[in-house]
């Protein structure tokens, strides 16, 4: 059966003359369900379809179609309720990438429940954290080379509220098997009533300047990623689509699920704990992944490994987002493949802001135009709008159609007033945007540098930093000077093969120098063993501010 227009029954689009999406409008019914109305939908229409190709490193393979998707998570949704998770009811999943989250995100729609998908790399005080801040009441966790069944039982003892514990691959004390009590189910489920603005899963955000806060999203919120996966990833009906996420994480509900499933296309899975280039290049040549989206982070491990010994021709479309993308990145993966990288911003508590649409043209190191989604303005601290080549802060009209924008961060109005004001919501993130309406990322207000009258943007300078051959990581902010007020510095992460020097600091300040205005080098350059990170993986940069800062207030 011809499954390739199905999302359209689903949205209003439009395109301008030279074939790009320009307008697009999502028509959730009043009772939208995605597991109800895609998933199963797409059952009964053509239910030999391949939703999902999964596989591990121990060389398991499981292939599931629509039609065992809907029996699953059917099974899943008398399972769960039979053990008191409700409608409302906030659930933890720290599944990685079992197949399981699948049958369990599915089935927790069904019912009404709101899932709260977590890394496996939390500890027992992060666990108890999101316990009392978002009321968790039931937990499904992986048991497989896996403690968080152990740090949910510490943290039970301070926060006793969990009810439900499931474990997946795994047995301990207390604790249900999934797999063996969802052998006890038949599949027949009833639709359960819910609403399109009924809340459906609730993230924490990265943390990069305060505690996590958690993020809310409805019903309604999958239809916003037709863009994502149709117009981004530039996924089709036939299509066998990689993103390498876990499921811990949001881009996981952008790569594996939501806008794929929409347009009909198939989810490939590969279930490791450690990355490992090789590995990974090599799922992607034995399955013939045809569309791929990873962070530059990935794509500089593969250009590092070598590609030429594997065959990628299937491969016809690949994507990046989740941190800035060095153009140096863009070009050597070109040369590899012949694909151009497109890049799109969004964040936990939106979908995709900006992006290199299908039929675009991409400038390599741009974030891309903002998506017809949102009307998206650039404004200062006054919240004016700034002119062409002025860096401002990225926000959404609110006063217009905004789908896809989570309604506030859950039980904290003083944050959700602190990001929606004024008719806008502020992303906290700034840019600039050219002459041709392509946007550059600069960094977070807050790393925004103000030195000597010169706003200097972090990501501009550590791109540079990066195509040098001594550095692996590296984190621009502005530290305190008695003279200046507030310079430049670079902390600096060394490969291998490369020493802290002071003739090495010299070096990377004239290599900055040569290929960027001179007030946008590294006064400072300090080189470190490893930079503090959220659980994401994402560089805190306040947290180096404020080292900086209370050591210049200790050698006054």
């Amino acid at each position: 059966m011809e499954m390739e227009n199905f999302y359209q029954r689903f949205c209003k689009e439009g395109f301008d003359e030279n074939g790009v999406l320009n307008y697009f409008e999502p028509l959730p019914a009043d009772n939208f369900n995605f597991a109800y109305d895609v998933v199963d939908e797409i059952a009964r229409l053509d239910p030999n379809r391949r939703a999902l190709v999964w596989c591990n490193v121990a060389g398991e393979e499981r292939v599931f179609t629509f039609r065992e998707m809907k029996y699953y998570s059917d099974c899943c949704a008398q399972m769960l309720t039979a053990h008191g998770i409700k409608k409302g009811d906030m659930v933890l999943l720290v599944l990685k990438r079992h197949y399981e989250f699948w049958f369990t995100v599915l089935a927790l729609h069904k019912i009404g429940a709101v899932g709260v998908p977590a890394t496996n790399l939390l500890t027992t005080h992060d666990l108890v954290y999101r316990f009392k801040a978002a009321g968790i009441t039931a937990c499904i966790c992986s048991g497989e080379h896996c403690k968080v069944p152990e740090y949910v039982d510490e943290a039970i003892r301070e926060y006793p509220d969990i009810h439900t514990k499931f474990i997946v691959r795994g047995q301990r004390e207390g604790w249900l098997n999934y797999t063996e009590e969802l052998k006890k189910f038949d599949g027949r489920w009833e639709r359960v009533p819910t609403s399109k603005d009924d809340p459906m899963l609730l993230y924490f955000t990265s943390g990069t300047t305060g505690m996590p806060k958690m993020a809310v999203h409805s019903m309604a919120y999958p239809l916003a990623h037709i863009i994502t996966a149709r117009y981004w990833h530039n996924v089709h009906e036939n299509d066998l689509h990689l993103t390498v996420s876990e499921t811990g994480w949001m881009k996981a509900v952008w790569g594996k699920l939501y806008g794929q499933w929409l347009a009909c296309a198939s989810i490939f899975v590969y279930d490791f704990d450690k990355f490992v280039p090789g590995d990974l290049l090599h799922m992607m040549e034995k399955y013939k992944v045809t569309t791929f989206c990873a962070p530059p982070t990935i794509y500089r491990f593969f250009i590092k490994e070598g590609m030429e010994g594997y065959n990628l021709s299937s491969l016809r479309y690949s994507t990046t987002a989740g941190e800035a993308l060095n153009p140096e990145v863009y070009n050597r993966w070109f040369e590899y493949t012949g694909l151009r990288l497109m890049e799109c911003y969004g964040q936990t508590e939106t979908v995709m802001q900006v992006a290199n649409l299908v039929g675009m043209q991409p400038k390599p190191g741009s974030m891309g135009k903002p998506s017809p989604l949102y009307d998206i303005h650039l404004v200062d601290e006054d919240g004016y709008d700034v002119p062409t080549g002025v860096t401002g802060e990225i926000v959404i009209n609110t006063e217009k159609p905004h789908p896809g924008l989570f309604g506030g961060y859950f039980r904290n109005q003083e944050a959700t007033d602190a990001a929606w004001h004024d008719g806008y919501y502020h992303t906290g993130d700034t840019a600039w945007r050219d002459e041709d309406g392509y946007l550059w990322y600069v960094g977070r207000t807050d790393d925004v540098i103000k030195s000597s009258g010169y706003r200097i943007g972090p990501f501009e300078i550590e791109s540079v930093l990066m195509e040098h051959p001594a550095v692996l990581e590296c984190a621009v902010t502005g530290a305190p000077d008695p003279v200046r007020g507030i310079v430049v510095k670079a902390t600096i992460v060394l490969t291998s093969s490369y020493q802290p020097s002071e003739e090495l600091k010299k070096e990377i300040q004239t290599f900055v120098k040569k290929q960027t205005a001179p007030y946008k080098y590294p006064r400072i350059v300090e080189f470190v063993t490893e930079l503090p990170k959220t659980i994401s993986g994402k560089i805190r940069r306040t947290e180096i501010r404020a080292k900086d800062r209370q050591n210049a207030q200790n050698s006054r």
